[in-house]
């Protein structure tokens, strides 16, 4: 059972401001939760609802071992702690364990860097390309989107479970890392075209809002540009979609 304060206080976590102030968060769909189970990220509750418990048996018994307390909720109730129009049932609220930014121990060959990219859609799917690629840490501009945001979570399917996130980072922040070999490249529009480029051992890719493009800060403390060339008529290419391929041609 769940007081009417408790499901009030969980509710409020859909909102930043108290995330923030919490540390907490909510993560929401099967995959998801199972993911969060299972990463060094602590669990503080689990909901389910009824139509849930009774449809995914397996599922239960599979929660049921990670000694975390298990609340069922009415349909009506688990909309509350909900953002999806159409809730798989099943959601989870984790401590909000942040990366903690310590640039003398990066040793990976390619690290992304995020600049106004402030729709959560893209941040999460990138977020899901980069942990397909091995890319294990990500710096964020205090302009972009939350991690936590729960469209973040959902669009990454988990993946911010697995990565290193930074937040709230300048790039003057990370600018010492040129003096650890690291080569800034951005991914802009009239770049070289990344399948000619030659490749680095050591880069930082720059990933920015695609309507607006770099910043004129970001671009003047590049060592290089590059681009993916198309073949039709659109203008460019979704910024999720653009990191899926950069990611796949810079760690061949």
């Amino acid at each position: 059972m769940i007081t009417k304060s408790e499901l009030k206080y969980y509710n409020s976590l859909l909102q930043k401001k108290f995330r923030n102030l919490e540390n907490k968060f909510i993560a929401e769909g099967k995959k998801v939760v199972l993911e969060g189970l299972k990463s060094s990220y602590q669990a503080e509750i689990i909901f389910i609802t009824q139509n849930f418990l009774q449809k995914e048996e397996e599922f239960i018994r599979l929660l049921k071992t990670f000694d975390t307390r298990i609340v069922k909720l009415k349909s009506t109730d688990f909309k509350k702690i909900s953002e999806t129009r159409t809730p798989e049932g099943v959601a989870a609220v984790f401590g909000n364990k942040r990366s903690e930014l310590n640039l003398s121990s990066l040793r990976e060959s390619i690290l992304i860097y995020i600049e106004n990219i402030s729709d959560p859609g893209n941040l999460g799917t990138i977020i899901r390309n980069c942990d397909w690629f091995g890319v294990e840490n990500i710096f964020l501009s205090k302009e972009s989107a939350e991690i936590f945001n729960p469209k973040v979570i959902r669009a990454s399917m988990g993946s911010v479970f697995h990565i290193n996130v930074f937040e709230d980072v300048h790039i003057k922040d990370i600018g010492n890392l040129k003096e650890s070999g690291y080569k800034f490249i951005c991914a802009d529009i009239d770049g070289e075209n990344i399948f000619k480029a030659r490749k680095r051992d050591k880069i930082i890719l720059f990933l920015s809002n695609e309507s607006k493009g770099p910043s004129n800060e970001l671009l003047s403390l590049m060592d290089g540009k590059v681009t993916i060339p198309g073949k039709g008529k659109a203008e460019s290419l979704n910024v999720a979609s653009a990191s899926a391929v950069l990611l796949a041609e810079l760690t061949k």
